[in-house]
């Protein structure tokens, strides 16, 4: 479910499988790897679950900064954890 009370997505097993190994594949040819660090600065949407999980089947570690930020303390994140990618 989403922010708003209506806004909501069903999705089975499979079809969140396919999608975490396809963005999977995409950091990886981002050359993104095991151990590296992603920023991710999505809303409440199905590709924030999608990217998360992406992350961890590669084994990168994943920091989690929602929309509601402002680019300073975005940034400010971004360096402090020094990640490698920043998926919006």
């Amino acid at each position: 479910e989403g922010n708003e009370p209506g806004d909501s997505t069903k999705i089975t097993y499979c079809e969140l499988l396919h999608k975490v190994c396809q963005f999977a594949n995409v950091l990886r040819s981002q050359g993104v790897k095991k151990g590296d660090r992603v920023s991710i600065y999505l809303p409440m949407i199905l590709e924030l679950v999608v990217a998360m999980l992406a992350c961890a089947r590669i084994g990168a570690l994943h920091s989690v900064v929602f929309a509601g930020f402002s680019a300073d303390s975005l940034c400010e994140r971004i360096l402090d954890c020094g990640c490698s990618l920043l998926i919006t």
